[in-house]
């Protein structure tokens, strides 16, 4: 089947097969059900904080903000990869045009941009919140908060055009077949017949320039927290603020840790079996989406009530 596609294909083809999970073609269907699952859950509580936050005017203050712009980003990250994924599962291989497959990776890269921006933000709220709260007010305006938002969206679309500007100009002659689930800059330009070095350097360079930095800025943020948290002279306090920042702390290196091993070993992972690799490609998209609505939204005491209430008011 993909000979066939790929002799039906002229030099300068306009489509790429895209196989899914190499080796597993057998068990894409049962692999299908967990990711089908996390899908439904990342939408629906993604979608019952967006729905709180916004319905709520009480809850339009900063932390609420950031959270209802996780909770969308998370919706469309997922959104942008997973419906094409159980397509192949269930299906099999599957055609994406050029233009399509083009337009998936752009939004792929921009919204885990999109998504490591606010997480510094969050970041940024919970320090100013803990760590000089009298300024919160002064620092954390709606103003200011539109800005975040714009910045977030334009640094996005300003580092990844480039990359999909570095695509066009490659040549590609010989096979169309992406072993992967969804189109990704190195997926499609490792398919070229010219050299990609300058593909690879500014991939590179732009993810240590951006999610590298908001890593070291989180880190920086949290720790910073977490002294101020030490400094309480009361000990439920202590406890209080150790589990919330625990818990996102623990998101944060899952979506950092997923996102930064597969990015590197699709590059220089050169003994990784390729199974693996599209694997963990597949869950740094599709689990912080998943647990981002239970650990930001859920253990949050003002959402947690407001979504009880909505499934507790009387017919």
């Amino acid at each position: 089947m993909y000979t066939k596609a790929l002799n039906s294909t002229p030099p300068q083809f306009t489509s790429f097969l895209l196989t899914g999970v190499p080796g597993f073609e057998d068990f894409q269907v049962w692999i299908s059900i967990p990711f089908s699952f996390m899908y439904l859950l990342a939408v629906t509580g993604n979608g019952l904080v967006m729905a709180v936050v916004v319905c709520d005017k009480s809850l339009h203050e900063p932390m609420y903000l950031f959270l209802t712009m996780l909770a969308l980003n998370d919706v469309l990250l997922c959104t942008v990869t997973v419906p094409k994924m159980l397509i192949i599962f269930w299906y099999g291989p599957s055609l994406s045009t050029f233009p399509a497959c083009l337009t998936q990776m752009f939004f792929v890269h921009a919204l885990f941009l999109s998504e490591s921006a606010v997480l510094l933000a969050m970041a940024f709220d919970r320090y100013v919140a803990i760590s000089v709260p009298l300024h919160y007010a002064t620092l954390l305006t709606g103003s200011f908060i539109s800005k975040v938002g714009l910045v977030l969206v334009a640094r996005s679309v300003v580092v990844v055009t480039p990359g999909v500007l570095l695509i066009l100009r490659l040549h590609f002659c010989g096979s169309n077949i992406i072993h992967h689930t969804y189109c990704e800059n190195m997926g499609i330009a490792k398919l070229a017949c010219n050299s990609i070095t300058l593909n690879s350097i500014y991939g590179l360079t732009a993810a240590l320039l951006t999610t590298g930095l908001d890593f070291v800025f989180i880190s920086l943020s949290y720790w910073l927290i977490l002294r101020t948290v030490f400094q309480l002279p009361s000990r439920e306090a202590q406890t209080k603020a150790f589990g919330t920042c625990g818990a996102h702390l623990c998101v944060i290196l899952i979506f950092y840790t997923l996102a930064f091993f597969s990015f590197f070993t699709h590059r220089f992972g050169h003994h990784v079996p390729r199974c693996i690799l599209i694997l963990l490609a597949n869950l740094y998209l599709l689990v912080p989406p998943t647990m981002n609505p239970i650990v930001y939204g859920i253990k949050t005491k003002e959402i947690r009530m407001r979504v009880l209430g909505l499934f507790s008011q009387p017919k």
